[in-house]
């Protein structure tokens, strides 16, 4: 089921501002500002909508500073004042919930887009049609993004009420001014903040939902120990401005449709960094979020740059709204190769998979079985290909990833930068995009990441009973049939295929068979069997039994990383030259397609570290979700990401 978002015909955001008059500081420089509660009363009313109240958070906030938050709420609200119908998220134990669809999971598989960098303009605006982006993320099976943005958007109204135009300027971008020019001249114009909310706006239009992420306090790349953004009393970090700052986008997005739901902060970080005040400011925020925007998701990372949650298993946050009848509070966790890069270069890929597998979920994945969402809200890589910590690790992470059916964003959409780091017009090597915006960087590796995007279980999706699928993590394919009819399933050859079309199997202990459920009632289960070295593993009749006991037809999980799927055919196979002795494990064909048996790689510790095991790796995953068997798994179509 996809989110609602009712097609409408919208205004576009012209600008009829003289591009070369002072800008508008969001009527704080058209409108009077009174110094008094009474003057602000009389002036605004004494119950004004554009108003929020932000809990105490130390200092008393001055009534100025309160009546500029009200101005600059004043000039948003004006935008945009037809809504479209909205999608509200809960949560339910760990599943993320649409509470208009009685409680159907809903599983966010976002990318990221960012507006945080030096001119806080929403990055590709320079390169294509914002409505074709929109449009671009919805096609590619994205169902959301986590567009970010720095804390100073929704504090300092002298840099939100820039014109993108003036923005670019500033910094030198000219070329990327004539870009937005020729790509979007109704935002050109527009103030920063309205330019933000158009982005926004373009993505529901095309169905998509978002999670407004605060990045960084101050403009600029993320992110470095010692770059003054990165924990509360740094430098750049002021705790009240921001949990001010959070208050103020909560309540200017309140009413937009698709925002679902607020990230608090973007990877926590630096020798400040510590749990005593990660509750108070975290929580405070929280508080402050909730009180202006009850339906949103509240979005809460951790230390470490958010690889590290781990303190939240001795001492959980203590917000108002914990224990509501539809929760609202969501964990998010980041997971790269280059925390590891040294031992993803040079150790034991099986061992590091493993190694790093424990210890995301010793330092996140517990809050799982805590009973809350976990989101994997930043994890990509090099999409170019060839870098050897990249090529070992997103294997790893796309199988942890699909045994635990999470929820993610992927690092990221833009495929270049107006200005990144002193450099306009900087590449992205992990971008989706390429540089100019207009297609895939790289398809293949595109298609490995969309097959993450299906729910496989969780509320709504409890159409058969768990089963097992047989995830390949550096294809993205599932093993599935190729014969169709049903005469022909008992000899059928196995093959990679869309992990929809996928049947049920089951992998039953102490055996150790995978077995296939049978083709009609009453058929006997149909079990794998290895056929010998270089050959097409086979799908066998256990009628009677007569798989079990069969050593080619008994598989076991035989490296650290629990992806080599082998049976002992020492008796009838010459050991591996590179450590797999007399195990089978599965493998991918020549033809990059055919599931076959091949001596084990990468099992010996001599020779690990310089052998790389992926194409042997399958993942054994658990669903929930209606299987296709069959003439079925032939005619199944490609469905939407947040499924029917």
């Amino acid at each position: 089921m996809s989110p609602n978002f009712s097609r409408r015909a919208r205004g576009e955001l012209q600008s009829t501002r003289d591009p070369n008059s002072p800008p508008n500081l969001l009527g704080v420089l058209l409108l009077p500002r009174p110094d008094t509660e009474q003057e602000h009363a009389r002036t605004y009313g004494a119950r004004s909508p554009h108003c929020i109240s932000i809990p105490a958070i130390g200092p008393a906030v001055t009534m100025r500073r309160r009546v500029a938050l009200c101005l600059v709420l004043f000039a948003f609200a004006g935008l945009h004042a037809a809504a479209v119908e909205a999608v509200t998220l809960s949560t339910s134990s760990r599943w993320i919930v649409d509470d208009e669809a009685g409680g159907r999971r809903v599983k966010l598989a976002c990318v990221n887009w960012p507006s945080h960098l030096e001119p806080v303009v929403t990055e590709g605006l320079g390169m294509q049609p914002v409505d074709a982006i929109s449009k671009k993320v919805a096609s590619l099976g994205f169902n959301c993004v986590r567009l970010t943005y720095p804390i100073a958007l929704a504090t300092n109204a002298s840099l939100s009420s820039l014109t993108v135009r003036r923005s670019l300027l500033a910094h030198g971008l000219a070329g990327a001014v004539a870009g937005v020019e020729a790509n979007n001249p109704g935002l050109l114009d527009l103030t920063l903040i309205e330019s933000f909310r158009a982005v926004v706006d373009s993505l529901g239009e095309s169905g998509v939902m978002v999670i407004l992420d605060n990045h960084v306090s101050r403009p600029g790349w993320c992110c470095a120990d010692d770059d003054g953004n990165g924990f509360f009393g740094d430098r750049h970090f002021d705790p009240d401005a921001w949990v001010r700052g959070l208050g103020a986008m909560a309540a200017l997005f309140a009413g937009v449709p698709n925002v679902v739901g607020m990230s608090l902060r973007n990877e926590l970080r630096g020798p400040r960094q510590n749990a005593d005040d990660w509750y108070r400011y975290m929580q405070m925020g929280a508080e402050a979020v909730h009180a202006a925007n009850p339906a949103a998701l509240v979005i809460m990372g951790g230390l470490g740059y958010d690889t590290d949650l781990s303190f939240l298993a001795a001492r959980p946050v203590d917000v108002s709204f914990a224990a509501a009848e539809r929760g609202k509070l969501v964990f998010e966790l980041h997971w790269y190769s280059f925390a590891d890069a040294r031992a993803w270069e040079s150790e034991d890929a099986n061992e590091v998979c493993g190694r790093v597998a424990r210890g995301v979920a010793r330092r996140g994945g517990f809050l799982l079985d805590a009973g809350f969402p976990l989101f994997l809200s930043e994890f990509g890589a090099d999409t170019r290909g060839g870098s050897r910590k990249d090529d070992r690790y997103l294997p790893c992470a796309a199988a942890v990833a699909a045994e635990l059916d999470l929820d993610w964003a992927l690092w990221a959409l833009q495929g270049s930068y107006a200005l990144r780091q002193g450099v306009a017009g900087a590449d992205e090597v992990y971008g989706v995009l390429d540089w100019s915006w207009s297609k895939p960087r790289n398809a293949t590796a595109l298609s490995r990441i969309q097959s993450l995007q299906r729910p496989l279980r969780g509320p709504g999706y409890d159409d058969a009973r768990p089963y097992t699928v047989l995830f390949h993590p550096l294809t993205g394919r599932c093993v599935v049939r190729r014969a169709a009819d049903d005469a022909a399933a008992a000899a059928a050859t196995l093959e990679l295929g869309r992990c929809e079309d996928t049947d049920a199997w089951a992998y039953t202990q102490p055996a150790s068979t995978l077995a296939m459920r049978g083709a009609g009632r009453g058929s006997p289960p149909l079990c794998l069997r290895a056929e010998g070295s270089g050959r097409p593993a086979r799908l066998a009749t256990s009628a009677a039994g007569g798989c079990r006991g069969d050593a080619l037809s008994t598989w076991r999980l035989v490296s650290g990383s629990t992806m080599h799927v082998a049976v002992n055919a020492t008796t009838t196979t010459t050991p591996s030259r590179d450590g797999g002795g007399g195990l089978l494990c599965l493998d991918v064909g020549d033809d990059g397609r055919s599931v076959v048996t091949n001596p084990c790689r990468c099992l010996d510790d001599a020779a690990a570290g310089e052998c790389d095991p992926e194409t042997q790796w399958f993942k054994l995953v658990t669903s929930t979700r209606s299987p296709a068997t069959g003439a079925a798994a032939a005619a199944t179509v490609a469905r939407g990401l947040i499924a029917a």
